[in-house]
């Protein structure tokens, strides 16, 4: 590994990222920048736990403390590069304008699996295999020469459906991933999103779309869950047998 890329994934570590990657993002369209960085951070064990029954308010209020975690980490990954004479830009929240139909420019989960953090689940969502879904991502893109780690180009979910059949919407298609796939072919968004929004408010009162139980069931968070004894005591229980 290069200096520069040992101190930069040093200095994301040391500001509590839970995994780093950098990504080859010269061949995704409309990236301006030839590299990304990626930037996970695994959501604690009893709050996904609780995310069995419904969302909590727990749930609601760490969602943004991670989301503002994520924003410190990056820009600190953003302030090193720009130090040293180059260009970068940290993805943070308030940069990162969201379309109408819940669609960004550049997807922190298409830079995550061009830097082998993992892939897109059934659930349309980021898998890693440390923490299953059960994580909150970030971005920073750069100009920078960084040594890159190898891009994930498809799912490593196999047979797996726990995700798809303990969706509340039944929003999901059960569709394995591959690199360049639209969304479309794993999830009916707006039917996701206007369930979500319902859940939540029933649950705790707070209107906006927030669920959780598409990543709290998947096989791979729950292997995650299970290293301290943790397993979910519903239909959708880890099993080795799934992964």
């Amino acid at each position: 590994m290069t200096e520069r890329t040992e101190r930069l994934k040093k200095i994301l570590y040391n500001h509590d990222a839970g995994l780093v990657g950098i990504g080859d993002m010269s061949s995704i369209p409309d990236c301006e920048f030839k590299i990304g960085i990626a930037v996970a951070v695994p959501l604690p064990k009893k709050v996904i736990m609780d995310l069995k029954n419904a969302p909590t308010v727990e749930y609601y209020h760490l969602y943004y403390d991670l989301n503002k975690k994520l924003n410190e980490i990056i820009t600190a990954g953003e302030e090193y590069l720009t130090g040293i004479g180059f260009e970068a830009y940290a993805q943070t929240t308030d940069r990162v304008k969201v379309s109408e139909d819940n669609r960004s420019r550049l997807p922190h989960k298409t830079v995550a699996v061009q830097a082998g953090l993992g892939w897109i689940g059934k659930n349309n969502l980021l898998v890693t295999p440390q923490y299953g879904s059960a994580v909150r991502i970030s971005s920073l893109l750069t100009n920078a020469p960084l040594e890159c780690d190898e891009a994930v180009d498809e799912s490593h979910c196999g047979a797996c459906r726990l995700c798809v059949e303990n969706c509340p919407t039944q929003a999901l298609q059960g569709t394995l991933w591959k690199a360049g796939m639209e969304r479309e072919e794993l999830v009916d968004v707006e039917k996701c999103y206007k369930k979500q929004v319902e859940i939540m408010s029933e649950a705790t009162g707070i209107e906006t779309d927030l669920c959780g139980k598409c990543f709290a069931v998947c096989a791979y968070t729950q292997k995650y869950l299970s290293a301290d004894g943790h397993r979910f005591s519903e239909r959708g229980i880890f099993d080795g047998k799934n992964i």
